[in-house]
């Protein structure tokens, strides 16, 4: 008999850790080959981890509620098969032959100082005030390296929207014991005292919730863990972010009058219901070509201009949480297959099926407010994106008509297009010409267009 270890899979580049919320199996229990074993969160969707092997769960290496690393052993299965644990040792070695002797070195010794890092040294440094993400090794390399957080914050990071990497901080190391960070230690400490001093004085400027009395008769309801992920997520977004709004009214008579002529053929041809939610995301696709600066990231005091048009679609989840899954190079599909897109993602989130990745890399969000009867909404930007535009009810009101002959009263399907944008780098110009754009885009909407 052997025993294979089941990791934490990679479930997207930004997501770093998973929350155990229910084990599927106990120990005992007969698993098949790609049987679900247990459902772990992250702090944007749900998911399952299948097995790659088929035995007997011989061991659970965690509790619900516990907080696991991508990668980490989370159970131990017994096959009838080979071992993973030698071929994952193997490999292992091999990557090791070819890293450089002082890479070996110091990750070596960071295996070998794991727990004292995790006791003494790492309460010591709190690597958490820190602007940025840190893996789990980068922080485990920094404590044992004795580098502090604001050597750490100096360090130019090449991963994904300027992380620091295991190379990254390796490359540091080095340089510092060859002399050539430039910052000595006595600044490095006065730097990193200051920081803390920084993070100790938002702390105790944070303003604290008032008490709220509760009597008898009232009802004590706890977050979901989902609720509180998204408060948390909204406070901070209206921290980081100076949000401002435009607002602009956008008569859609011909996108209302089209769809009605073509969504039946539509059905019948491609098996798919067509609603406004593609036609919208068209024109925004558009508009963002033609405004690319609305596109962007802030990353310190540098700005991160998105190659990919990657649209974050609200949609509603069962237990009437938002989630936001995203439409990956959006400006790339027609309607056609935006609607399926849509569909797609609207379906699999109602049935709690998203994957990780499906919600990972979004650039730029939509939000229907209107689907709640709203008229219009402020909605508060999904960071690190700078923009979110929500689209509000469509209402049949009377409207002045311009033609050549005079103007006249006539009845016109109407909607308040609400765009939220930072204003430390979208200004009223910018926000405002955007969301004028996809008003001329859905305005001049073809109602002899082939779909």
């Amino acid at each position: 008999m052997a025993k294979f270890e089941l990791k934490l899979p990679k479930m997207g580049e930004s997501v770093a850790e998973a929350t155990i919320t229910t084990w599927l199996k106990e120990v005992g229990d007969t698993i098949e080959l790609d049987d679900a074993v247990v459902e772990i969160a992250t702090d944007k969707v749900d998911s399952e981890v299948p097995s790659e092997v088929e035995g007997v769960l011989l061991e659970k290496l965690f509790e619900v509620d516990d907080v696991v690393q991508v990668g980490q052993t989370i159970a131990i299965i017994e096959t009838d098969g080979e071992s993973n644990a030698d071929s994952n040792a193997e490999q292992a070695e091999t990557e090791i032959e070819n890293e450089p002797k002082e890479a070996v070195a110091i990750e070596n010794q960071v295996l070998e100082t794991t727990e004292a890092v995790s006791g003494s040294t790492a309460a010591a440094t709190d690597f958490s005030s820190g602007s940025r993400f840190y893996s789990p090794l980068v922080k485990n390399i920094a404590a044992t390296e004795g580098i502090s957080i604001a050597e750490l914050e100096s360090i130019s990071g090449t991963g994904k929207e300027g992380r620091v990497t295991k190379n990254d901080i390796l490359q540091f190391v080095e340089d510092r014991k060859n002399g050539n960070v430039a910052k000595s230690t006595e600044e490095t400490k006065k730097e990193s005292s200051q920081t803390a001093q920084k993070h100790v004085q938002k702390k105790q400027d944070t303003p604290k919730a008032t008490p709220v009395a509760v009597s008898g008769k009232d009802e004590i309801i706890e977050m979901t863990r989902m609720g509180k992920l998204i408060a948390h997520h909204m406070v901070e977004s209206v921290q980081i972010s100076a949000h401002v709004q435009s607002f602009i009214e956008a008569d859609v008579t011909n996108i209302w009058n089209w769809r009605k002529k073509v969504k039946g053929d539509f059905m019948k041809r491609e098996g798919e219901n067509l609603t406004f939610t593609p036609i919208f995301m068209e024109a925004v696709a558009k508009a963002i070509k033609d405004f690319p600066m609305i596109n962007i990231s802030v990353s310190g005091d540098t700005i991160v201009k998105k190659k990919n048009i990657n649209l974050g679609m609200a949609a509603a989840l069962p237990d009437g949480n938002l989630i936001v899954p995203v439409i990956k190079n959006a400006d790339q599909l027609n309607l056609v297959g935006m609607t399926k897109a849509v569909n797609d993602l609207a379906n699999r989130a109602r049935n709690n099926e998203l994957k990780p990745d499906d919600i990972q890399d979004g650039t730029y969000t939509v939000t229907n407010v209107g689907t709640f009867g709203s008229i219009m909404g402020t909605p508060i930007i999904n960071q690190p994106q700078v923009a979110i535009l929500a689209l509000g009810a469509i209402r049949k009101v009377p409207a002045v008509i311009e033609t050549p002959e005079g103007d006249f009263i006539g009845i016109r399907y109407k909607m308040f297009l609400s765009h939220s944008y930072d204003h430390r780098v979208v200004n009223g110009a910018l926000g405002g010409q955007f969301v004028q754009r996809v008003k001329e885009y859905l305005e001049a909407f073809d109602v002899n267009r082939e779909v």
